[in-house]
């Protein structure tokens, strides 16, 4: 189960951030952040191996006891984090890198808005039912 999905701005400020349950949203918002680091060090890895650019996904960034964190870059640099229970088995690589997509999907719709000033946090209806709708879905 998908617990928290987070928009991280090129300059590491957050755009968006969603968890469930609310009530451990701090806990969330550490996690987060403290993938950051983790998010940074696999993109410039990536640039000194000249990896193919058009692949985002950054997949497991780390576990935890409890939940592991997956990573997405886009090409303007703005990061996509999840946090996914651990404890949720079923759910495949393939099927994070597909909700990434989604979302990217999604966040482009965001961004194609005339009245969406870029950088500014995320208040999009659609926006905040697709990721509830990505958290429902996969629990």
């Amino acid at each position: 189960m998908a617990v928290c999905i987070a928009v991280i701005a090129k300059e590491n400020y957050p755009l968006y951030i969603r968890s469930i349950p609310a009530e451990q949203e701090l806990k969330f918002h550490y996690t987060v952040h403290t993938s950051l680091d983790v998010v940074d060090e696999k993109v410039s890895a990536m640039g000194k191996a000249l990896v193919d650019q058009r692949e985002l996904y950054l997949g497991l960034l780390y576990p935890t006891e409890d939940y592991k964190v997956y990573g997405y870059v886009t090409n303007s640099k703005v990061k996509f984090v999840m946090v996914v229970d651990s404890s949720n088995t079923a759910l495949r690589d393939n099927e994070i890198r597909s909700m990434f997509r989604k979302l990217h999907n999604s966040y482009t719709d965001v961004m194609c808005n005339p009245f969406y000033n870029p950088g500014d946090r995320i208040h999009s209806r659609a926006f905040d039912n697709m990721v509830t709708s990505m958290m429902v879905q996969v629990c």
